[in-house]
């Protein structure tokens, strides 16, 4: 048994979630406390410009400069956030067993049938273990990745946990509405697990393109507008849709540009509804669940869960209704996750990340 701290930073470059649980690795998982760490605008900034620099780079040539100033500052934020929630907790460094640190992805490349796919996530865990004085184990995604998988979705095997630890009737969808959304089909063998498109990230570019903020807080600003449906006809176009799963995206895989010249509003409306018609598609070729559960901001969206539900047929609720906290899931997935690494499990299967047998990955940073 280990009690460990996760830590997760999205796509939409907003703060650090820290989730501190007891764990072996297995269904025994115990949450005990957890901790928001937002970024400054300053901190926003040099992870921004390192995601920009990675958007030109694309994994060719040396890395640029940007990445070492972003990973400084991403770093100290994450220590920051491990020693919030330990106080919040009422312990003491000494009371932790290990660290689990997901670092930020600042570039993702899927494979295909002529390449491995690679990704990227700054983060310096051997600095982060020696501050903390606590064992961290981080990069967590490339051995994956090296074995011909696609390194995403992970959290997958955490949320299958979850589900036989609550003896949940299946199969359940676990809808993940982050910067991209992705959904974890369990209950029925093996889960399955595969990116379904853009879930909040281009809607956050947008909001930030076109009001100043940097997201639709409860959809009112698509409730607002109409959905254009020539600009949607062309969103839906993009080829990752005609792929089968195993499937991943990065972020940025897809453009603002079908929804520039409409206003605000039906850009968001158009955005929202990409987003529902994409997830819809994912989860009604997959089969019928007995419960879609939605975790990530995006079901904090009253318009996008409604959207979902309503092309579905079917009731989208929080995973609150089963007592999972939605606000801190992928962060207690890295802390299990990192347990796991330690033990040497897998931490993806061939029906999660398209690998072709079971791996474990990350790597132990000691503290000292």
């Amino acid at each position: 048994m280990y009690r460990v701290i996760g830590l997760m930073s999205g796509t939409s470059l907003d703060g650090v979630d820290a989730a501190l649980i007891e764990t072996d690795g297995g269904l025994w998982i115990t949450p005990v406390a957890g901790a928001e760490q937002p970024y400054s605008k300053a901190e926003r900034a040099r992870l921004q410009a390192a995601v920009d620099a990675a958007l030109k780079w694309k994994f060719e040539g040396p890395e640029p400069a940007e990445f070492a100033d972003a990973e400084t500052a991403l770093t100290e934020a994450h220590a920051r956030a491990v020693e919030g929630v330990i106080a919040a907790a009422g312990l003491t460094a000494g009371d932790i067993d290990l660290v689990g640190f997901h670092g930020q992805t600042v570039l993702h490349r899927a494979p295909n049938t002529e390449r491995k796919g690679a990704t990227r996530q700054i983060g310096d865990g051997e600095a982060l273990a020696r501050q903390l004085g606590i064992d961290v184990v981080y990069d967590l995604r490339s051995a994956d990745v090296a074995a011909g998988g696609h390194g995403a979705p992970l959290a997958t095997l955490y949320h299958d946990a979850l589900f036989k630890r609550d003896k949940l009737d299946g199969p359940v969808a676990v809808l993940n509405l982050g910067g991209v959304a992705n959904v974890s089909w369990l209950g029925e063998g093996d889960p399955v697990a595969f990116d379904t498109g853009p879930a909040s990230g281009l809607l956050d570019a947008w909001c930030e393109e076109t009001i100043g903020e940097t997201c639709d807080r409860n959809g009112a600003l698509a409730a607002r507008g109409t959905v254009d449906e020539s600009a949607l006809s062309t969103l839906m176009a993009h080829p990752y849709f005609a792929l089968t799963p195993p499937k991943s995206l990065d972020r940025w895989d897809f453009s603002l540009d079908p929804v520039r010249g409409l206003s605000p509003e039906d850009g968001a409306a158009t955005l929202t509804a990409f987003t529902a018609q994409t997830v819809a598609d994912a989860i009604s070729g997959m089969g019928q669940p007995q419960r879609i559960l939605a975790t990530g901001g995006g079901r904090k969206n009253p318009v996008m869960t409604a959207a979902i539900a309503e092309r579905l047929g079917h009731a989208v609720e929080p995973v609150e209704a089963v007592n999972w906290n939605g606000d801190l899931m992928e962060a207690q997935a890295f802390a299990w996750l990192a347990v796991r690494s330690l033990k040497g499990l897998p931490l993806s299967l061939p029906s999660t990340t398209g690998v072709p047998v079971p791996v474990t990955g990350g790597r132990l940073a000691k503290a000292a």
